[in-house]
């Protein structure tokens, strides 16, 4: 296959699909590799890194995705990439399409075989390619939310890890997954006052397990929600529903229930939030204040630790990659079911059902496509 990755023109975004490393892994299996002239620089990885592990470079994004069999990418297209995919293109990347109807219309429009990181699912049910960037998120929010309760920026003026003789800051994790989980690693680690809330409880004891008496593990119900958005001074979002739209947990009217001046992280944004009031920000607005409320929604939050962003993300990435290109995507599809969960677009048909249903739209079931 040919295969070409695009420098990342979301805000921001210095992210890049493919690193020097994966360009060699993809030429020594006898692929070919474009990299748009400059596309890994914002990452750390240069033109002349790409070219010695066998990329061509090339100046032109419209260019390579005409001449590509594979686009490898990190962020969904925007409006004005839409024109650069053509029918019949493996497009590989993050897509959250439960919250981008015009781009899962235009990708079916265009027949583009639409592969997402973010549904791709090993036997356990895990998310390979979604825990990286989760876990960094988690610990970017703790890290925002510290910083965007300083009274500078509109919050509260509290510091979260406290000082002697006075009450530490108190931190509210809605989810316990891997983002929430890595937030509350942070959180601890800062000294914070953590309760973490979650609908499972077995996951509950788990975390009760590893952290003990440093954090306070509660059920996810609507009494303890609303009692947790009294007490905390920072809410982390980190509620996750695979390939469909976040659940939203805090509703406007929540905010009256809030300290003035308290901070919302919403770390589901790119799934749609998890609070009523969220909207997608980008790092050079990232927050906004309702009802007193400071609310940061960055969709790209890895986006601002480019290197280690990109390194997590393509250690996972590479390897479903070099299967699709080896084998052709339909043939990675019918042998590795973890590739087959990541197909949410085929033959202009929506073929993951989490998406289908956000959006309102006919599910096809890939099976009967290939």
């Amino acid at each position: 296959m040919l295969i070409g990755t695009i420098e990342e023109i979301k805000n921001h975004e210095y992210r890049v699909g493919l690193t020097p490393a994966c360009v060699k892994a993809y030429v020594r299996a006898g692929h070919q590799v474009q990299v748009q002239n400059g596309a890994g620089r914002h990452a750390g990885f240069f033109n002349a890194d790409y070219e010695k592990a066998g990329a061509t470079i090339v100046d032109d994004p419209k260019a390579i995705c005409d001449a590509c069999d594979m686009i490898v990418k990190v962020k969904e297209p925007t409006e004005s990439e839409f024109n650069l995919f053509h029918e019949g293109q493996i497009l590989y990347t993050y897509l959250h399409l439960a919250a981008e109807e015009q781009l899962c219309n235009v990708l079916m429009e265009k027949n583009v075989k639409s592969v997402a990181y973010e549904t791709i699912e090993d036997d356990n049910r895990r998310l390979p390619c979604l825990r990286p960037m989760s876990e960094i998120a988690g610990r970017l929010s703790v890290q925002e939310g510290a910083k965007y309760l300083e009274k500078t920026f509109g919050g509260r003026g509290v510091l979260l890890g406290g000082v002697p003789g006075v009450r530490r800051g108190k931190i509210a994790i809605l989810g316990g997954g891997i983002v929430g989980t890595n937030a509350l690693k942070m959180a601890v680690g800062i000294g914070a006052d953590v309760h973490i809330l979650d609908i499972n409880g077995d996951r509950l004891a788990y975390l009760d397990d590893i952290f003990g008496s440093s954090i306070t593990t509660l059920y996810s119900s609507e009494a303890n929600i609303e009692q947790a958005l009294i007490e905390a001074d920072v809410v982390i979002g980190a509620v996750l529903v695979p390939g469909a739209k976040a659940p939203r947990l805090v509703r406007k009217e929540h905010l009256q229930l809030m300290k003035p001046g308290a901070v919302l992280v919403d770390v589901a944004i790119d799934q749609g939030g998890c609070f009523e009031t969220s909207k997608p920000t980008t790092h050079d607005e990232p927050t906004y204040i309702i009802d007193d409320i400071v609310h940061y929604c960055v969709a790209n939050m890895p986006g601002a630790v480019a290197l280690t962003s990109t390194l997590a993300l393509t250690s996972t990435t590479l390897p479903y990659g070099l299967e699709i290109a080896n084998n052709g995507l339909e043939a990675a599809i019918k042998s590795n079911r973890s590739i087959e969960k990541g197909v949410n677009v085929y033959a202009g048909q929506c073929t993951y059902e989490g998406v289908a249903e956000a959006l309102g739209i006919d599910y096809t079931s890939i099976h009967s496509l290939i």
